[in-house]
């Protein structure tokens, strides 16, 4: 009975820490964005922050939009449950890092304004290319935004403790998720409506550091736990997971052999190969990342901001690996899936039973599940943020001042419709949210890659790098890979016709592969060059001006 009263006690303390954390995080949140506000002036000031940021400063907010809720939650969930292929997904997010310094960020930086439009529209026809890059834009960002706004609901019912049956302040476990989902968004639009990209930014490195700390701490403690022998940790972690040494060992996920079918295990390895290829291209295509480099005033500092991103983002990718194992060796796989299915609460039962084991019983464990999920509030909180910005951006910018208005609009009137914006697609993302609470998180994370792959990145370095191109040939690709992309999931056993499906009731399914990114991201290349092809259009002079703005810097806003 008094194990019982204990947890319990333990229970009402995490919910209150928790509860407190996440209010003391949003109250300084608003006030930096309530100082920004004052800071925002004109439309640069909106949607570039100034062009004021630092290069270490800029670094910094590209790791808080980067290490998203799927980074911290999902990835160390995976490697707690699958061990050695859970870990393909650090090494994707971190060497797409690699695809973007290389290919994009100093070139964009150089040939654009506020989004990624302005480079693919430089010497194309305005109106067709800056419609396309807004519709592809805007279906990237809500992919992205329902998949951390629907674990925000999740991870808010687990964290205050309700479950299906049990009431919060008189709301049921789905009420309460719905409850969230919305204070989530609301919080969002405020953010981006009245803090603009310097309200967005400060909260992005205010998330960084805080989420840096986090993992840090609990890395140091798990460590500390197996005397810093890290074969002590997997050995432990392998015997905890029920698999044995398979843990430690490919194929317990991703590219299984299936014993006498040979097409099967053809699509699972091909599925390994695809979901790579969507991991890597996609960060380059991202337009809540790929506006992150106009921030910076000039190419050195677009630079240098890749190599500190790049530094943060390696760092924190190599400290999941301790989290996931961690969890897994800790916890247990048993009780990891017991609480999800999917593993996304690793890392918080990873800092309970840290908290037990360093700060004495419930209620050091409730003290650190609420610190790690007040960081994983902070994490949601600011990445929607930067998805909404580029996304409200996208439609004010690209569609309504370039479309509508044809180039005639003023910064004021631009700036207007861009909070309309974010407020409307806001409203959106809720709407939707609410609805797909049953979705899978990291399948929409995975589309939104692939997709971001499939029609941004071919038009971003044929604009860039092909003489030829022309306005056909970027709406072919944008639209030819976005389309591809959407199709072919909708069509593949994540939404129907497997146990694990969106609709596991129903089955419509043709495409064998979970992520389109293998057949999408070549359409998407091809359909940009048979765009071009079939075309006469061609401005030779228009492309010798963008090849030395890109590199130069020459001309650039």
């Amino acid at each position: 009975m008094s194990t019982v009263l204990a947890a319990e006690a333990g229970s009402t303390t995490a919910r209150n820490l928790t509860i407190t954390l996440f209010l003391i995080f949003v109250a300084i949140t608003l006030a930096i964005t309530i100082w920004a506000s004052r800071q925002t002036k004109t439309a640069t000031d909106f949607y570039a922050g100034g062009r004021s940021f630092s290069g270490f400063q800029n670094g910094m907010a590209i790791g808080g939009d980067y290490m998203s809720a799927a980074s911290f939650l999902g990835i160390a969930g995976i490697i707690a449950l699958y061990g050695y292929d859970g870990f393909l997904y650090s090494i994707g997010f971190l060497v797409a890092w690699l695809v973007a310094l290389l290919l994009v960020a100093e070139l964009l930086r150089n040939s654009g304004r506020y989004t990624m439009a302005d480079v693919l529209a430089f010497r194309m026809r305005q109106r067709p290319v800056r419609t396309a890059a807004a519709v592809s834009t805007i279906t990237v960002s809500i992919f992205y935004l329902l998949a951390q706004m629907v674990g925000a609901g999740a991870l808010v019912a687990l964290l205050l403790g309700i479950k299906p049956g049990t009431t919060f302040l008189g709301m049921s476990a789905d009420t309460a998720k719905i409850a969230t989902i919305i204070m989530v968004g609301a919080l969002m639009i405020i953010y981006v409506t009245v803090g603009g990209m310097k309200g967005t930014t400060y909260v992005q490195i205010v998330k960084a550091f805080l989420l840096m700390t986090g993992a840090i701490l609990m890395t140091v403690l798990v460590l500390a736990k197996f005397n810093f022998n890290l074969s002590a940790l997997l050995g432990q972690a392998a015997e905890s997971s029920g698999k044995g040494s398979a843990f430690l060992e490919p194929g317990l996920r991703y590219g299984k052999e299936v014993a006498g079918d040979a097409t099967q295990t053809f699509y699972n390895k091909m599925d390994l190969l695809s979901l790579g290829i969507a991991l890597v291209l996609g960060t380059a295509g991202l337009p809540h990342i790929l506006i992150r480099f106009y921030t910076v005033p000039t190419a050195k500092a677009a630079r240098k901001s890749v190599l500190w991103a790049i530094g943060i983002i390696g760092a924190f990718y190599l400290l999941t690996l301790a989290l996931g194992f961690g969890a897994a060796a800790l916890v247990g796989g048993k009780a990891i899936t017991e609480q999800d299915k999917a593993g996304n609460t690793a890392a918080p039962q990873l800092a309970e039973a840290l908290g037990k084991d360093f700060f004495g019983g419930s209620l050091g464990g409730a003290t650190l599940l609420a610190i790690i999920a007040a960081v994983a509030f902070a994490t949601i909180l600011a990445v929607v943020a930067g998805l909404t910005l580029a996304s409200s951006s996208s439609l004010a910018h690209d569609f309504y001042a370039n479309v509508i208005k044809n180039g005639q609009a003023s910064e004021r009137q631009e700036v207007r419709v861009a909070r309309i914006s974010a407020l409307v697609i806001g409203a959106v993302s809720i709407a939707l949210s609410i609805y797909a609470q049953s979705l899978n998180v990291a399948f929409l994370v995975a589309l939104a890659f692939a997709v971001a792959a499939s029609g941004n990145l071919p038009a971003i370095l044929y604009s860039l790098f092909w003489r030829r191109f022309n306005t056909s040939g970027a709406v072919w690709a944008i639209y030819g890979g976005l389309i591809s992309a959407v199709v072919l999931v909708f069509f593949s056993p994540v939404v129907s016709g497997s146990a694990t499906a969106m609709f596991p009731d129903h089955d419509w399914h043709w495409f064998p592969l979970s992520n389109p990114g293998l057949i999408s991201i070549p359409i998407g290349f091809l359909c940009g060059w048979i765009g071009t092809v079939i075309s006469k259009e061609r401005d030779d002079a228009k492309y010798a001006e963008l090849e030395v703005r890109s590199l130069t810097g020459a001309g650039a806003h």
